[in-house]
């Protein structure tokens, strides 16, 4: 194994490990100690990587944005029914939360503020969700008397609600939770033509939703492929530039 491998491979644990801090026991009381600890490293080699604990939290921050705009990026792209997307992308977001601390902990080190305000995540979320349904407006989707902002306020209540009590019960981000939700939403949203057609469980097959799958010790930075690649990438170019190996 390269330097420059070794040096990724210890950030990512790095990140990993303050995740599963910061959600366990939040910013404030999490300790650089047992980060490094959990990811297997020394003190030193942590400070390496990260000049203190805002670093390490921004660099969690950091990869679960990255993780959050590739799902909502991929939802805006194709010709297919918008409000099927809308729903999609729904799903898409409860299956990175049950399955990576990494995007947990940053979407909450987000709302709190506790790495400082370098983004908005909710403002980011709220841009997604009336984009999709000011597409779904334009392609005559939504039923008569049916606006994207009055729709994007109740879906944004309702989800931002779910992630919220997921916080405590990991069972609020299954599939059938959110399937309820847009049982009850879509015969109101939906036009006419429409009724049956959009799935309220997502157009993904339901194996491919790995509820209650945290696997803290297998990868170091989350079982879902978008946020690893994103640190991945960002690990290398920093390494790159120092040139160092590990302490």
């Amino acid at each position: 194994m390269t330097k420059q491998d070794r040096a990724v491979r210890t950030r990512l644990a790095l990140i990993r490990s303050a995740a599963a801090q910061f959600e366990a026991h939040g910013y404030v009381r999490a300790g650089l100690a047992r980060i490094s600890a959990g990811a297997g490293v020394s003190s030193g080699a942590l400070h390496f990587h990260f000049a203190d604990k805002a670093a390490v939290a921004e660099a969690v921050e950091a990869a679960a944005a990255r993780a959050l705009r590739e799902v909502a990026v991929r939802s805006h792209g194709g010709d297919g029914c918008a409000l099927q997307r809308l729903v999609d992308v729904t799903h898409h977001v409860a299956r990175l939360l049950c399955a990576d601390v990494v995007v947990r902990a940053g979407l909450r080190l987000n709302v709190e503020g506790a790495a400082g305000r370098v983004r908005d995540l909710r403002r980011e979320w709220r841009e997604c969700v009336q984009g999709l349904l000011a597409e779904a407006e334009r392609r005559g989707e939504l039923a008569a008397g049916v606006t994207p902002q009055r729709t994007s306020t109740v879906v944004l209540a309702a989800t931002t609600g779910i992630e919220v009590l997921a916080r405590e019960d990991h069972d609020w981000l299954a599939r059938p939770s959110l399937t309820d939700l847009w049982q009850l939403l879509l015969p109101c949203l939906a036009a006419p033509r429409l009724a049956g057609a959009v799935d309220p469980a997502g157009s993904e097959p339901a194996g491919s939703d790995p509820v209650g799958s945290d696997p803290v010790g297998s990868d170091p930075v989350g079982s879902d492929p978008v946020g690893r690649e994103a640190v991945v990438r960002e690990g290398q170019a920093e390494a790159g530039r120092a040139g160092l190996a590990l302490r």
